[in-house]
C-alpha cells in the first residue's frame, strides 16, 4: 500500500463503474475496484445486479465463464445460480438450497449512461444520493458525448482538490489569468465557481467553471464562455494505490452543430492536455495533513474539511454487504 498519503486508502460514496450501454441484457462481466473482485451482470429482462465475484460453494468467479439464465446468473463451476439480491436460486443436482447460499450485493444506481455504485468502508447502505438524470444528456440540443478515461497512481482527495487548488492552473497548466475560485459545501456536495476568462483571436471572452462535486465519485462541470460546454467526470478508486478517471463531454449547439463538434474537440484536446500535465503530479507528490498555506491558494482549507466525511473506521473492512 502507498505511504504517500495520510487519508484512508479508498472513501465512501457513489463511483462509476461501467457504463450502462457495456453490459447488455445476458452479460456477465467481471470488475475489479475498491480493492475487491466483483461481477456485473444484466438479466434477460434487463434488471442489472453487481455481486460479489465468488461463488460461495467453491469460490469460483462468476465473471469468468458465468452465464445468465433468465433472472439469474449460473456459476460456471457447478451451476449454482443467484439472483440480482445474492440468494441461491436453484442447485440443480441437490433436493434443498442451502439456506445460507447468497452473494453479498451492491448498491446500484444508472445515471446518463453510467452504472454508479455504493462503496462504504463498514458495509453501511448510502447515506446521501445522486442526481436522478443530467439534463443535458440525450438533449437534442447538445452534441454527443466525447469519452476520455485514464488510469492513475493516486487518490480521490488528491485529484478532488484540483477544484480548489487556483494557483496550479496559471502555473502548471500555463492559463493566462488565475482564477479566483468560490467554495460553498451542503453536506456531501461541493460547489466550486470560478471566473475564468478564455482567450481568443478576439481578444479575452469571459467565462465561468461551475463544478458540482458529489462526494468523490462523480463531478458536473458547466462551462460558461465562448459556448457552453458540460464535463461529467468520475473517478473511481481501483484499489488503495489507483484511481479510474472518466471525462464525457458535450458541447451545446448554440453556433451550429458543426461548430459545436469542432468546439467541442478542441476542448477535449485542451482538457486532456491539462489532465496529462496533472498525471505525474499526482502519482509522485505526497500528502500532508496540515499543509502549509497562503492567501492566494484558494478554499483549500474549506475543501480538506469536506473530504473527511467520506472515510470511516477501521480501514480495510468489507465493504459490501
Amino acid at each position: 500500500m502507498d505511504d504517500r498519503f495520510c487519508t484512508a486508502p479508498i472513501p465512501n460514496g457513489w463511483f462509476q463503474i461501467a457504463y450502462s450501454d457495456e453490459i447488455k441484457p445476458g452479460d456477465v462481466k467481471p470488475l475489479r475496484y475498491f480493492g475487491k473482485d466483483l461481477v456485473i451482470w444484466r438479466t434477460e429482462e434487463g434488471e442489472l445486479s453487481v455481486l460479489d465475484a465468488f461463488c460461495p460453494h467453491l469460490g469460483a468467479h462468476l465473471g469468468h465463464g458465468g452465464s445468465v439464465k433468465g433472472s439469474s446468473i449460473e456459476c460456471p463451476f457447478h451451476a449454482w445460480q443467484f439472483g440480482t439480491d445474492g440468494k441461491c436460486t436453484a442447485v440443480p443436482y441437490a433436493q434443498h438450497v442451502p439456506r445460507k447460499a447468497k452473494v453479498p450485493t451492491w448498491h446500484t444506481k444508472e445515471l446518463a449512461n453510467m452504472v454508479m455504485c455504493w462503496h462504504h468502508a463498514l458495509g453501511e447502505p448510502p447515506s446521501f444520493d445522486i442526481p436522478d438524470d443530467i439534463p443535458e444528456w440525450g438533449d437534442a440540443e447538445w452534441t454527443e458525448f466525447i469519452g476520455r478515461e485514464w488510469t492513475i497512481r493516486t487518490r480521490n482527495q488528491e485529484m478532488a482538490e484540483n477544484a480548489v487548488d487556483s494557483a496550479h492552473f496559471h502555473y502548471l497548466h500555463g492559463t493566462t489569468n488565475m482564477p479566483k475560485s468560490e467554495a460553498s459545501v451542503d453536506g456531501p456536495i461541493l460547489r466550486v465557481y470560478s471566473g475564468a476568462g478564455m482567450e481568443t483571436p478576439r481578444g479575452t471572452v469571459d467565462g465561468s467553471i461551475e463544478s458540482l462535486n458529489y462526494g468523490f465519485g462523480l463531478s458536473v462541470v458547466r462551462f460558461q464562455g465562448i459556448v457552453e460546454t458540460l464535463n461529467v467526470a468520475s473517478t473511481t478508486p481501483i484499489d488503495g494505490d489507483h484511481c479510474h478517471l472518466r471525462f464525457n463531454f458535450s458541447v451545446k449547439k448554440t453556433g451550429g452543430a458543426e461548430m459545436a463538434r469542432g468546439v467541442g474537440k478542441a476542448f477535449v484536446a485542451e482538457v486532456s492536455r491539462q489532465v496529462e500535465q496533472d498525471i505525474p503530479i499526482w502519482e509522485n507528490k505526497i500528502q500532508y495533513e496540515q499543509p502549509l498555506l497562503c492567501d492566494g491558494d484558494g478554499p483549500i482549507a474549506l475543501f480538506r474539511r469536506w473530504c473527511k466525511q467520506f472515510y470511516s473506521e477501521p480501514e480495510g473492512r468489507e465493504a459490501a454487504e
